[in-house]
């Protein structure tokens, strides 16, 4: 017995595949695996199958043949073709989050491809395939250009490889989140985006701070949030959190401030906490600082902190930025907005101190 695929469109109607595959069963082949593209033409079947030693490339395609199929392709494969597509595509996704660059080796790898090129040209806001040939955006930049003689590409194999390219990108915009932050005293942090996997780190943080700071940051809370409202906020639908640590990596670790950005529409609403013993080093400010960045670059049109009248240090941390601040008051609660459309140098309103606390 050998190894191979076949590859092979059908009707998309109901019964066809089962024509098919009573033809190859009626000359001995016992199909392993097998997967339905869906395309204009009709349904693209790709089998892996185990074919008796006596059959050739010749006979395999006109068993298809016999069993309704056209546009067949039918080519030697490898035991590594036992692994269902799934494992294989989480494989290669792990070895991308691992080697980004490796990008080009994974598509090739994912498609069989012939030929994997990348350009500085984009590829136009969706890419797109040909029988030969796919475009994929690279959204860091560019895109990414394959070839393959045979079989045709389909657009089930569009959407994985487009999805992988855009895992790549990913890993690499976290990775250059990742930096080194030096405050004015000279001491050093990792400033890096959180995950799910931070969750006792920033468990540990909340407890490392008084009451008095996490009142502030949650507008007069001071328990501790639920795990499953910290795992929101660790890893936001929309938005990005920051955290700082100290340490030499590992078990050493620990988190010492975070900071949310929370989007909601075309503004983006930022928190920050900062471990008491860090607080009024400029950590805050730095963080601060990060997040409006990565506002500027997504297109917000503002950011928003709410935040206590009392809240002098945050007040003072928002005025650094050097750019008008409106500010609303609702009782003891301060709303201060940050525009993002246009920077312009200016001061937050801050209440006057007769005001503050009331």
């Amino acid at each position: 017995m050998a190894l191979w695929r076949i590859r092979a469109t059908v009707d998309d109607r109901p019964g066809y595949l089962s024509v098919l595959t009573a033809s190859l069963a009626l000359r001995g082949v016992n199909i392993l695996t097998v997967q339905v593209h869906t395309t204009e033409a009709g349904a693209v079947d790709d089998f892996l199958v185990d074919a008796p030693d006596a059959l050739d490339e010749a006979d395999l395609v006109a068993a298809v043949e016999r069993g309704r199929g056209r546009d067949c392709w039918v080519a030697r494969s490898e035991a590594r073709g036992l692994a269902d597509q799934p494992t294989r595509v989480l494989g290669l996704a792990t070895r991308l989050v691992r080697d980004p660059d490796a990008t080009g080796e994974v598509l090739r790898a994912l498609l069989g491809a012939d030929e994997v090129t990348w350009r500085p040209s984009p590829a136009g806001p969706h890419g797109g395939i040909g029988a030969t040939t796919m475009l994929l955006a690279d959204p860091t930049g560019g895109s990414f250009a394959l070839s393959r003689q045979a079989p045709s590409f389909t657009p089930a194999e569009y959407a994985r490889a487009q999805a992988l390219v855009e895992l790549a990108a990913t890993t690499v915009r976290r990775d250059a989140d990742r930096v080194t932050l030096v405050l004015p005293d000279g001491a050093e942090l990792a400033v890096r985006p959180a995950t799910g996997d931070d969750l006792p780190g920033v468990v540990a943080l909340h407890e490392g701070c008084s009451t008095r700071s996490r009142q502030r940051r949650y507008l007069g809370g001071a328990a501790l949030p639920s795990p499953t409202r910290m795992r929101r906020l660790l890893e936001p639908a929309r938005g990005l959190t920051l955290l700082a640590t100290a340490g030499s990596g590992g078990a050493a670790e620990s988190v010492v401030a975070m900071a949310n950005l929370l989007a909601e529409g075309d503004e983006a609403e930022v928190a920050l906490l900062v471990r008491d013993d860090w607080q009024r080093r400029g950590l805050g400010s730095a963080l601060l600082r990060r997040l409006l960045g990565h506002a500027d670059r997504a297109g917000y049109a503002a950011l928003v902190l709410h935040t206590q009248a009392e809240n002098a240090p945050l007040l003072r941390t928002v005025a650094r930025l050097g750019r008008p601040t409106p500010v609303e008051r609702d009782g003891a609660v301060l709303t201060v907005t940050v525009p993002l459309a246009a920077a312009a140098t200016g001061r937050v309103d801050a209440p006057a101190p007769a005001d503050r606390g009331r």
